[in-house]
């Protein structure tokens, strides 16, 4: 039989929300499977969080958090919409990026750390919360953005409590200029970046893969148009002129003015506060961006539970 562990009892306690010895014991009952250890807290009824670990969760909220020139953002899921409007959930994902502040985004030692005004773990407290509101809940990413001297903007949009929404940004913004000022500055570009969805800070960080991609399809569009290579490779270049004023956040239309680039607002910044403003970083987290959302209307529901 193999040797129960810690490790082992710690992954079964977070699939199933039982107590630490009763895992301890299903393991044992169970010569170490760990599946079967599930099933037999399950039988026992020890299992507050079973069979909710299998289902999607890509609803939930996206939250933020600052402290001086740094502040994090981290996306809490859950199954339904409905969940967010939860108090307990609410205040669970509020406290979270409060944790990545201090440990980082390692999502384990996200969930190891101890959880805002408590002694249990953040893990713990998932759990927990789990088997009270009876949804599967994960911690999906998160993400923390610093400046050596200046602030780091944050901006939530589709708030349903101050730092609680839907898309959740953080901007940082390197300069010696007036904070105030710079956290002004920050919240618009924070909103811009909201609405413009950059994928890339300058033209130097897009995605190579992504780039090569997007030029050979314009390559071959051009193609077809029967034009020597000579001009095809014009044609490819300006071309992408117009990718990056739609993938890269400094080449973009700034939406608050909508003539302006990102780069001329920034610059004019430097101008009026006296100082150097630069952007140094941004992260936006859309809620379920990425996640696969199993498909199922009503009639097919009723009749699958009806089986």
């Amino acid at each position: 039989m193999p040797e129960v562990t810690a490790s082992m009892v710690k992954d079964l306690r977070e699939k199933t929300g039982a107590g630490m010895m009763d895992c301890k014991k299903a393991l044992n009952e169970c010569k170490g499977e760990m599946e079967a250890a599930v099933d037999w807290l399950r039988k026992k009824g020890l299992s507050a969080a079973a069979k909710k670990a299998g289902r999607v969760a890509a609803e939930g909220l996206v939250a933020v958090a600052a402290q001086g020139a740094k502040a994090a953002v981290v996306e809490v899921n859950a199954e339904t919409d409905f969940v967010a409007m939860n108090e307990k959930f609410q205040k669970f994902t509020l406290e979270t990026p409060k944790v990545a502040l201090e440990v980082g985004t390692d999502a384990e030692k996200i969930k190891s750390a101890a959880f805002p005004g408590g002694t249990a773990s953040v893990q713990d407290t998932l759990t927990n919360l789990i088997a009270t509101v009876g949804e599967n809940m994960t911690i999906r990413r998160a993400a923390v953005l610093e400046v050596g001297q200046g602030v780091v903007a944050t901006y939530v949009h589709n708030c349903l409590a101050p730092n609680l929404g839907k898309i959740g940004v953080l901007v940082g913004i390197e300069s010696e200029a007036d904070p105030a000022k710079l956290q002004e500055l920050g919240k618009q570009l924070a909103m811009h970046i909201a609405a413009a969805r950059p994928e890339a800070l300058s033209i130097a960080d897009v995605d190579t893969k992504n780039l090569e991609r997007e030029r050979n399809v314009l390559a071959e569009q051009a193609r077809a148009s029967g034009k020597p290579e000579a001009i095809i490779e014009k044609m490819v270049e300006g071309r992408l002129r117009k990718y990056y004023e739609e993938v890269v956040l400094l080449e973009q239309i700034y939406v608050c003015d909508g003539e302006s680039r990102v780069a001329q607002v920034v610059e004019k910044a430097s101008k009026d506060l006296g100082k150097p403003v630069k952007i140094t970083g941004f992260v936006r987290f859309q809620l379920g961006e990425g996640i696969e959302k199993a498909q199922c209307d009503f009639a097919s529901e009723v009749a699958q539970m009806a089986k």
